[in-house]
């Protein structure tokens, strides 16, 4: 189901949790490249071993040591699936949905046999549609199915009143993602490839003149992306909070019936909504408005029948994966069948599995652990506060009052999402059974308009691999899928492990206090609780980040293509939260080895070894196709740069390792920043 987010929850990558296991070493000597100095490449140094040690797989595009646990992850969950399709399940029980979710995603003899027919019915539906007034109302029923045909809407947190849910419209509709694909010259061959994918999904459906209505389809995304805002414009939240009313949104953007829209929606109307991008959509209108309707109809079909391939026949998914993963990404190999088909209950029934997963995986002595560390580095933030030196006093009472007011979820909701409505019905093919889920989670959503925030809701599943901070409910969350080698090591000392999940808290706490997050005040609500001189100062520092990631080569000039550089304004917020969560870390790690005795362990200090836990995390092949891509798209920075830009604004660093003035690890006082 694809759905357009405004870009809220910032997330980091994580690890998973697991049973009881063998010792694992604090600090893996065959992680480490010793042939390398610390002091000539960090990045390597502390995790050459392992990249040596973990050739990539054909099957991925990156894969670091996070990789591995979510892999040890996914062979747990699949043992949990592959367990209920041998029980004799109750109808309409989570069971029963998982397991038959499951071997439909298995079931390759039906999807063969099937073909391109469970879309049959849905394409004729497009393709018969006979009016402007028509298709608004197809455009309408996409949505409501989670296929997000030319934009988004969607219901979230008011930024300014965040206890109440309101509408938003978010631009969207590409098929490749992201707008500079194509606009650049230099994405002519992926841009390219796209449309020779689009020709053979449509040559694979049946269509009429697929060559033709591949140009078609990508003549109209072409038109989309033109009008659309930039990776880094759509940063901007407060740019994006712009109030209209069902009436203003008729009469400002015309050409499209968004009031036959939203009654085909089943919205009523609305004296307060949100357009993200206005200018996107006044644009977006015209052209609805004058576009031929045929051309229109072949660019529904190619976003519905690409929405649909992974759940269809191998030649669908083979056309799939030829484009979005290798010549995308780089990956030589599909994941097998299992992987694929796991993927899908855990996603859909996301909140039933993880009840199971934690019942069977996640003590309450992780929980309490948990509780602990995040106690501590709390306490660290305070103390930086205080310590900061650009800050006015008036400003940080409101930073400790956010600080304090955080709420923090740590490995399982209190309140499990219900799913009896929720039908999976194996007489149906696996297509029909993930648009009726789409369908629900879409009505779902829909149903919180205009009713309180549940501040109680997760927004990741317990067995998620991955972490998030939410502005609108000043909330840090920490699936259960957490304690476990690399990020916390029950039999590591203390320096490892704030090097690892220690860094990790820090990370998600100073998403509240990054460029984005700042915006926010305690309750959640887009406010300005900063002075104008402390907002200058806190702009100011945040530019010196941008500049260091900003020089950054991540890829050579190569085959006439220019070099490819980091992009330092699209990862702000991460590389704060990495910078934040070394520097917060850092301060509770000695707090919490105070006081004790703390001598060389293999042969490492204290702080030697904090560094070491945190390149342990970063530790990661990925292929130059990769790189590029998420270069585009990540607001995260690459694996390397999280560790060899961030590390080099701190002394404690250089002191650790010995670093001075000339050795390639070395940055001058002058060009550091420290913000929290």
């Amino acid at each position: 189901m694809k759905k357009i987010l405004l870009m809220m929850a910032a997330a980091t990558v994580l690890a998973a949790c697991g049973q009881k296991q063998a010792k694992v070493p604090a600090i893996d000597m065959n992680n480490l490249d010793l042939t390398v100095s610390p002091a000539v490449d960090f990045y390597q140094y502390s995790t050459g071993g392992w990249q040596k040690n973990n050739p990539l797989k054909p099957e991925f595009a990156r894969f670091g040591s996070f990789d591995q646990l979510r892999e040890n992850n996914v062979e747990r969950l699949n043992d949990l699936f592959a367990q209920m399709t041998t029980m004799k399940t109750v109808p309409g029980s989570v069971e029963q949905k998982i397991a038959d979710l499951y071997k439909l995603g298995l079931d390759s003899v039906r999807l063969n046999q099937e073909g391109a027919a469970p879309l049959k019915e849905y394409l004729d539906c497009i393709y018969g549609v006979g009016s402007k007034a028509d298709l608004v109302k197809l455009v309408a029923d996409l949505h409501n199915s989670g296929v997000g045909v030319f934009f988004g809407a969607y219901v979230s947190s008011d930024l300014a009143d965040s206890d109440n849910q309101i509408l938003f419209f978010g631009q969207g509709g590409l098929g490749i993602g992201d707008r500079d694909y194509y606009l650049e010259p230099s994405n002519a061959a992926l841009k390219e490839g796209y449309r020779k994918y689009l020709e053979k999904i449509f040559t694979l459906s049946g269509i009429e003149a697929p060559e033709k209505a591949s140009y078609n389809a990508l003549a109209v995304e072409d038109i989309l992306a033109m009008n659309s805002w930039d990776s880094v414009k759509e940063r901007d939240v407060q740019a994006q909070y712009n109030v209209y009313g069902s009436a203003a949104l008729a009469e400002e953007f015309p050409g499209f019936d968004w009031n036959a829209y939203l009654e085909a929606r089943g919205i009523p109307a609305q004296e307060k909504l949100v357009v993200a991008e206005p200018d996107f959509f006044q644009k977006f209108a015209e052209y609805f408005n004058n576009e031929d309707l045929n051309v229109l109809k072949d660019y529904i079909a190619g976003q519905y029948i690409g929405d649909a391939a992974g759940s269809l026949s191998d030649d669908f998914y083979a056309a799939s994966f030829d484009f979005f993963s290798t010549q995308m990404s780089g990956i030589k190999e599909q994941k097998p069948r299992w992987k694929r088909a796991m993927q899908v209950p855990n996603s859909i029934l996301g909140e039933a599995v993880g009840k199971m997963y934690v019942e069977k995986y996640f003590p309450e002595s992780s929980k309490n652990k948990m509780i602990t560390l995040v106690d501590n580095l709390k306490l660290a933030f305070d103390q930086h506060i205080d310590e900061l030196d650009w800050m006015s006093d008036s400003t940080k009472v409101k930073a400790h009052e956010k600080l304090a007011n955080f709420t923090v979820k740590i490995g399982y909701p209190d309140k499990w999402k219900d799913y009896s409505s929720l039908e999976i019905d194996p007489a149906k093919s696996y297509l029909e059974n993930l648009a009726a889920a789409s369908r629900w989670y879409v009505a779902d959503n829909l149903s919180k308009l205009g009713k309180p925030t549940d501040r109680t809701e997760w927004g990741m599943s317990p067995q998620t691999v991955n972490a998030y901070y939410n502005p609108t409910t000043n909330e840090i969350c920490f699936p259960a899928a957490i304690l476990q080698p690399p990020f916390f090591n029950p039999d590591a000392d203390d320096p490892v492990n704030y090097g690892g999940i220690g860094v990790v808290i820090g990370h998600e706490m100073s998403h509240g206090f990054d460029d984005q997050g700042r915006l926010f005040d305690k309750d959640g609500n887009m406010s300005n609780w900063w002075t104008d001189e402390d907002a200058a100062k806190f702009n100011a520092k945040a530019e010196v980040l941008v500049k260091q990631f900003d020089e950054v080569e991540v890829l050579p000039a190569k085959d006439g293509k220019p070099a490819m550089m980091a992009n330092g304004r699209l990862s702000l917020g991460e590389n704060i939260g990495d910078h934040g969560g070394l520097s917060i870390a850092y301060t509770a790690m000695h707090n919490a080895i105070a006081g004790k005795e703390q001598g060389l362990i293999d042969g490492f200090t204290p702080d030697q070894r904090f560094y070491l836990g945190y390149g342990a995390v970063w530790a990661q092949n990925i292929t130059d196709e990769e790189i590029a891509r998420r270069t585009r798209l990540d607001v995260h920075s690459l694996a390397v740069n999280r560790v060899n830009v961030s590390v080099r604004n701190f002394q404690s660093f250089f002191d650790a390792f010995g670093i001075k003035e000339g050795d390639p690890m070395w940055r001058p006082e002058s060009e550091r920043v420290h913000i929290w």
